[in-house]
């Protein structure tokens, strides 16, 4: 049985599509993952090995992705091809660690960034980062309280300044001479262990992809799902790995290994290198822009998380996260509850901990969502496709073997973020049930 499209318009064409494959994916990783790509790799070479493949494995979990959401076009996406697959709780399950790891884990990071950007440009100390961090996302939240007008117009804005600095950086610094020679192979003074050293780069990478798993949301706005999907997917994610691939070269060909390894600053350092210290101001003032943008977009879609989990009475507290104002009818109480749980995080984590976590969760999801073809695929042959993955079984397998690459890294390297994101997220199953129950209780006293 086919799924329906909850009466949504079918208005939107391959292009709409392509950009909101792109807009959605790039974000603030594109600019500071290289730090901790080149410390793992120590190598130019391996680093833009890394990238690329990342971009591969990437563009075969979002292929993969696609066919169900062709199949299952329902508003919620990735939750609704879980719940269609595996029932209620596994569904639930994501819901919970969006909203208490996914969304708020993304805003910290990214304004833990932001702050350290700023703080670097104004040449303010050190300790201001954290400050400028929770006011970045308190900022940030108040324009969502507005309304989801104010906060659109944001991201429209942020989406060109986004792409500013990447076309600059890339453009000029392609066509300038490199001072830095690009090798291969890491130092071995630095790395005994080679595989462990592009792995470690390689899950770096992850989070600059990641974004790739909602757009299969718009599947039932779209004109022709069968074609256009696996389209704006499949081109959207090419570009994307090239854009990556080629900044991450420029970045490359004008700091040293040095320079760049564990360095948040390594963008700015860059942009002032190739355009001098005015210049390189500019640059980072548009990736100070284009990483607000980022924060917004997270902020922005990841209230409605817990808003609409809320609606159904499955958190604690529901009466108050589904609050929505009346003037703006912005979900203020799930947008509380966001960023109290964000600027938790910006207390107690770093950036790339953050982010590792984020890519260790959402990939244990990912890999249920890769899976959930292959057992839909046996169980309802009849289930209407209108796309179908190209190279299957080849292509979802891949995706499922990227996966379980993810986790089992993750999980050697940074064992306790990993056990930390599986604890919460099977705290969500008492929370369901205990939740359940007491409204059951409530609605029959």
């Amino acid at each position: 049985m086919q799924a329906e499209n909850d009466g949504l318009k079918k208005e939107v064409g391959t292009f709409a599509a392509l950009a909101t494959v792109m807009g959605t994916v790039i974000g603030g990783g594109v600019f500071f993952k290289v730090a901790s790509v080149v410390e793992a790799t120590q190598s130019a070479g391996l680093t833009l090995v890394a990238w690329v493949l990342g971009g591969l494995l990437t563009i075969c979990a979002g292929l993969t992705s696609a066919e169900l959401a062709a199949a299952i076009p329902l508003t919620g996406g990735a939750v609704k091809y879980l719940e269609y697959t595996y029932g209620k709780l596994p569904a639930y399950l994501f819901g919970w660690a969006q909203s208490l790891i996914y969304f708020p884990a993304n805003i910290a990071a990214l304004a833990i960034v932001f702050g350290g950007q700023l703080q670097a440009l104004l040449h303010l100390n050190q300790a201001s980062q954290l400050l400028i961090a929770i006011v970045t996302g308190l900022s940030i939240t108040l324009i969502n309280f507005l309304g989801a007008k104010a906060a659109g117009r944001l991201q429209s804005w942020a989406l060109i300044f986004k792409l500013i600095p990447i076309a600059l950086i890339v453009v000029v610094g392609l066509f300038s001479p490199g001072d830095t020679a690009l090798h291969l192979l890491p130092s071995t003074s630095t790395h005994t262990n080679l595989f462990s050293a592009f792995a470690s780069g390689l899950l770096a990478t992850m989070f600059a992809y990641d974004g790739w798993l909602g757009v299969g949301a718009i599947a039932g706005e779209m004109k022709h799902p069968e074609k256009d999907l696996p389209r704006a997917i499949g081109w959207g994610l090419a570009f994307i790995t090239i854009i990556y691939t080629l900044i991450n070269l420029v970045f490359l060909k004008t700091l040293p290994i040095s320079e760049i390894a564990g360095n948040l600053n390594a963008a700015s350092a860059s942009a002032i290198h190739l355009f001098g210290a005015l210049g390189g101001k500019l640059v980072t003032i548009g990736i100070l822009i284009s990483v607000y943008g980022a924060i917004n977009g997270y902020t922005m879609t990841g209230m409605r998380v817990p808003l609409a989990m809320a609606e159904e009475q499955s958190l604690p507290f529901s009466g108050f996260i589904r609050k929505v104002s009346t003037k703006t009818a912005a979900p203020y109480g799930a947008g509380v509850l966001q960023f109290a749980i964000a600027v938790l995080m910006m207390l107690l984590g770093n950036f790339d901990h953050l982010t590792d976590m984020i890519v260790f969760v959402m990939w244990f999801f990912s890999l249920l969502i890769f899976i959930a073809v292959f057992i839909l695929r046996k169980r309802e042959p009849d289930l209407k496709r209108p796309y179908r993955i190209p190279g299957y079984p080849v292509v979802p397998i891949i995706a499922i073997l990227g996966g379980v690459f993810i986790l089992v890294t993750t999980i050697i390297t940074e064992f306790w973020l990993a056990v930390i994101g599986v604890l919460i997220t099977i705290l969500g199953i008492p929370v369901y049930y205990l939740t359940k129950r007491y409204y059951h209780y409530r609605s029959h006293k």
